[in-house]
């Protein structure tokens, strides 16, 4: 049974009313554009995203909401009418669009990747500083860097990232709407929620203060570090050993994954990035990237694709197998010791 209230109860069509006093001190922590600026607003019809809806209205902005029904539950198309209906009464316009989730693991990601599919890449978000922070938890778990650390970028995108969940809980009460509740959302199978509702409490609880101001403001932080290193990266040509070999080793990184991110292509792993550099430093003469193909130097300069230039099938490449650079392992040796680059060596000379 759903706990949202049918659409004839909520509303009934009527114009909602929002007093200017209510939504001020919220409006001046977000990040909308213009008056008058078109957007469009991703709308679930849980309470962030109502929020989200209201805010953007009385921001002044041209709103377009867009509800996606993923078709994983029973109740998508009711929810759809949430959304459209409360758009009505703001004097937004408002559409529904139903997807199809891939097959595969992780549903969460597909049913994001179809999501952002159906919305498009500039379209605005509910998310608070409650999801900036459990983002910053969840990439931490899974190792990531200053980027994945940095989360989601405070703009037009997320306008909403400095106000809490209590807040849009807060203005969707005022105002007398009753937001869907999805029950995936407190689904332990998804790390998110574990995160949710058991990590970030359990940090709060060790901090002795409330984590989410804390961990949101590192991602601030974070972010303009981020900006500045992909600046630095920007003006490397990752295609340039002897430049690439000389770099320091976090910009290097970056050129890297840059380079090899492009063209729709899933960002390298960190041993793949690491194995890049060893070509670059004359480490290895090429090594095989997972999805990508072969990496080759020859003459100073790197190349993504086809074989290994004056070297036999095994010579010279590193096959992701061997430790990676700083183990102990010296130059001129494969995984077992053996002699695997005299064939197809060069300098990082030009």
């Amino acid at each position: 049974m759903s706990d949202r209230l049918p659409p004839a109860e909520q509303a009934c069509g009527r114009p909602l009313v929002v007093p200017a006093d209510l939504v001020a001190p919220l409006l001046t922590r977000c990040t909308f554009p213009p008056a008058g600026t078109p957007l469009t607003c991703a709308v679930s019809g849980g309470p962030d995203s109502l929020a989200l809806l209201v805010l953007a209205v009385a921001a002044g902005c041209a709103v377009t909401a867009v509800h996606v029904d993923h078709g994983l539950r029973a109740d998508g198309a009711a929810e759809a009418l949430v959304v459209s209906d409360v758009a009505a009464r703001l004097g937004a316009r408002s559409r529904s669009v139903r997807v199809e989730v891939g097959e595969g693991p992780n549903l969460e990601a597909r049913a994001r990747v179809a999501r952002q599919g159906a919305i498009g890449p500039e379209a605005a978000t509910g998310h608070t500083a409650d999801d900036q922070a459990e983002t910053v938890l969840v990439n931490l778990l899974r190792g990531a860097g200053v980027d994945g650390l940095a989360a989601m970028r405070l703009g037009v995108r997320h306008p909403i990232l400095r106000l809490r969940r209590t807040e849009t809980a807060g203005l969707c009460a005022s105002l007398g709407l009753e937001p869907v509740r999805d029950p995936s959302n407190h689904d332990p199978r998804f790390v998110r929620n574990r995160v949710r509702h058991e990590l970030l409490p359990l940090c709060s609880a060790i901090a002795g203060r409330d984590v989410v101001p804390v961990l949101a403001g590192q991602a601030e932080v974070l972010a303009g570090d981020a900006d500045v290193l992909a600046a630095l990266a920007a003006v490397l040509d990752p295609t340039d050993a002897r430049a690439l070999a000389g770099a320091p080793e976090p910009v290097a990184r970056r050129a890297i994954r840059q380079w090899l991110t492009g063209a729709g292509r899933y960002p390298p792993s960190r041993a793949a990035v690491a194995r890049v550099l060893d070509v670059a430093r004359g480490r290895w003469r090429a090594t095989e990237l997972a999805g990508m193909g072969r990496l080759s130097r020859r003459d100073g300069r790197l190349t993504l694709g086809g074989p290994c230039p004056s070297a036999g099938p095994d010579e010279g490449v590193d096959d992701g197998t061997a430790p990676a650079q700083g183990r102990g392992v010296p130059e001129g040796t494969g995984p077992e010791g053996e002699r695997v680059v005299a064939a197809c060596s060069d300098s990082l000379g030009p």
